[in-house]
């Protein structure tokens, strides 16, 4: 447990090195993701490695929610004030974030030859 523990946390260091080293306008975590799914790629018996870990974190996903409810607690009377427009944001952010993932789900289905629409 304790070395994939520390393929996944290398990972995302090298990731957070690299994108401020060099600047790029991409979070280190997702770098060290895209490293991580390259490495799972050409190296199986690594992803079977990590499984082990990565099935008890994400069993445990709910715990990472925690602290979110403890800031909006902490925050209630903002929340409070400025509730219609947190809720406006957040209706407009998620509508517009569906959307942009169908529409990059059915370009990539129509570049690969998979469209399962009638008539196509």
């Amino acid at each position: 447990m304790i070395p994939a523990l520390c393929v996944l946390l290398s990972l995302q260091l090298i990731g957070e090195v690299v994108t401020r080293g060099l600047g790029l306008p991409l979070p280190g975590p997702v770098l060290g993701l895209l490293l991580l799914v390259a490495g799972c790629a050409l190296r199986p018996s690594l992803a079977q490695m990590l499984r082990p870990v990565t099935s008890t974190i994400l069993g445990n996903l709910s715990l990472f929610f925690v602290p979110a409810g403890v800031g909006v607690v902490a925050h209630l009377q903002q929340f409070r004030q400025e509730g219609l427009a947190i809720a406006v944001a957040l209706t407009v952010s998620t509508a517009l974030a569906i959307a942009a993932g169908a529409l990059v789900f059915k370009i990539v289905a129509r570049w690969t030859g998979q469209n399962s629409e009638p008539g196509e």
